[in-house]
């Protein structure tokens, strides 16, 4: 005699065997094959290690595009804010004759900045230098910022500064203005600084976000203020040629952990790579993260 409950137990089994044969079914439209279904409850995570990222559209094609880690290089992270120091020429303080602004000036947005501009053609001597900041967006991707301006200035191979430092106020080279094309990046042609007692090697910079900001209104504007840290093996190349001499000795009595600047480990982020010689020029390049 036939089980009370048999034909119940058909249906269960038959309605079992199906959902069996449409998971499996699912699965292998999901491209898993008979793996079971539960490790993509983690799909949605974007772990530190980068990687790439998958995305279903809804026709049911699957792409797979790269993703930008920075966690590990830190190559896109923000670039940390450092004081503008006591010569910016950005229309912030006075050199004793008035106020110093080198981005009002007629001809101040320009690549190369060896020599002064408007009431003088003096060229600034020294070992030549490019130095090409690429300006990155850190909350998107990393993705490259075209149209910022940045204001850049550092000072001679004796270490004084133009608009400020005696014999030399009425001089302005060594500061200019560029404007982030659409790879994010400005390059300047300049000479290698000096190193002055009691700083690193080192260079500025101001970021606006756009010309007009830069040259209209200098003193508030600025995106963010900072500046790079020439690496030792170049300075030291540098500063054994003539001109250079004062040099020596300051760099010998300075380190970036004794800088008042550079010494909160910051350095790392505000070093550029730097390649060349003496003899053809140097060049500095550095991804500035804001």
């Amino acid at each position: 005699m036939q089980h009370p409950h048999a034909p119940c137990l058909q249906d269960d089994l038959k309605t079992l065997n199906r959902i069996q044969t449409d998971r499996r079914q699912a699965l292998r439209w999901l491209g898993l094959g008979s793996t079971l279904a539960l490790p993509l409850i983690g799909c949605g995570g974007g772990g530190d290690d980068g990687g790439t990222s998958t995305t279903t559209t809804a026709t049911g094609t699957t792409t797979t595009t790269a993703t930008t880690t920075t966690a590990s290089s830190g190559t896109c992270s923000v670039i940390p804010s450092e004081t503008a120091g006591p010569y910016p020429g950005d229309g912030s303080n006075s050199n004793g004759s008035g106020i110093a602004n080198a981005l009002t000036l007629s001809g101040i947005v320009r690549s190369d900045i060896r020599s002064s501009i408007v009431s003088s053609s003096t060229t600034a001597p020294g070992v030549p230098l490019t130095v090409t900041l690429k300006l990155v967006n850190t909350g998107a991707s990393c993705a490259s910022l075209a149209g910022y301006a940045i204001y850049l200035w550092h000072c001679t191979r004796d270490g004084a500064y133009s608009m400020y430092s005696s014999g030399i106020t009425a001089e302005n080279y060594l500061r200019g203005v560029q404007v982030t094309d659409s790879n994010g990046e400005v390059t300047f042609t300049t000479i290698f600084p000096g190193c002055y007692s009691g700083r690193w090697p080192h260079i500025h910079f101001e970021v606006y976000a756009s010309v007009a900001a830069a040259t209209t209104t200098p003193a508030s504007d600025q995106v963010r203020t900072s500046q790079l840290a020439l690496p030792k093996t170049a300075c030291d190349a540098v500063y054994a040629t003539t001109g250079y001499s004062a040099s020596v000795s300051n760099l010998a009595a300075i380190s970036l952990a004794t800088d008042n600047v550079f010494s909160d480990d910051s350095a790392a982020l505000q070093t550029p790579t730097v390649t060349g010689n003496v003899s053809s020029g140097y060049a500095a390049t550095l991804t500035v993260g804001i």
